[in-house]
């Protein structure tokens, strides 16, 4: 049986790469995915796989500024009911059984991806377990994602992709040189923000770049994202580190295009000048 069925596969080559949209699946009760398989699978990853921490934040926090929760990820995971936290599990890809899930599920959607974006790329699963009422501050993704919830409920805040009033150029700029993903956010940004309630058998498509923010609800939430990478991705952010450098050389630069721009000729130059410097 299909993780996603006919109406959603639909649904999903209708809209992607472009606009956000729930989408149902059927991925429930798999045995990868359960509070102790996953607990075992943090202890398993590397170190730089795993990101943990109290999970009581404001929508807006310096990364520097996250406290730790004072547990191990296995205890963390393990004790999500109670331990007020946020946990996320990265390139689960690393594990053969979980790639194996991963490349399945995306198997579903990749003749859709395909004949719009070209070759899927870089495929990834992040996993997130979140305490209740635990939030994920605003920030941005570089990837074509769709964020699965399996248990749980939890609501993600979703403003438009590629608009300066909700993530500057200048921060574009950075991320794309090895700055941070977190956005600043101020209050009055919210008026802008789309609310995505998400509940277990739901999915959202969350276009690259697109800037967002999440609250857990009252129980623990278990998500799953499967992401992928396109040329067009590659392209938009390469052009945006090549505009990072003529910013410091005193140009004002124009943004990337969104799709369907190519964006090719300064992520060319970039390309070439990070293969000098290497």
């Amino acid at each position: 049986m299909p993780v996603f069925d006919t109406a959603a596969r639909l649904k999903f080559a209708e809209a992607y790469p472009e606009t956000p949209h729930i989408v149902s699946h059927n991925l429930h009760d798999h045995p990868l995915l359960t509070i102790t398989s996953l607990a075992a699978l943090g202890e398993a990853l590397p170190a730089k796989s795993v990101e943990y921490n109290k999970g009581n934040l404001p929508v807006g926090i310096d990364p520097d500024s996250v406290p730790a929760n004072g547990l191990t990820i296995g205890d963390t995971i393990r004790n999500a009911q109670t331990s007020s936290s946020w946990a996320v599990l990265k390139n689960i890809e690393q594990v053969p059984e979980y790639r194996i899930l991963l490349l399945d599920l995306l198997g579903e959607l990749k003749p859709c991806i395909e004949v719009k974006t070209g070759k899927m790329l870089m495929p990834q699963g992040f996993i997130f377990v979140s305490s209740p009422n635990a939030v994920t501050p605003y920030h941005f993704d570089p990837e074509h994602n769709i964020l699965l919830q399996l248990t749980g409920s939890k609501v993600m805040t979703q403003f438009p992709a590629g608009d300066p009033l909700y993530a500057p150029d200048e921060i574009h700029e950075g991320y794309h040189i090895g700055g941070h993903r977190n956005l600043v956010w101020q209050d009055e940004l919210a008026c802008g923000g789309t609310e995505w309630p998400l509940s277990a058998g739901q999915g959202l498509f969350v276009p690259v770049m697109a800037p967002h923010h999440v609250r857990n609800g009252p129980a623990v939430s278990i998500s799953l994202s499967i992401t992928w990478r396109s040329d067009w991705s590659f392209a938009e952010a390469d052009a945006r580190a090549f505009n990072g450098l003529l910013r410091k050389l005193g140009v004002k630069p124009t943004a990337p295009g969104r799709f369907p721009a190519a964006n090719n000729g300064k992520a060319i130059v970039w390309r070439i000048i990070r293969k000098m410097r290497s």
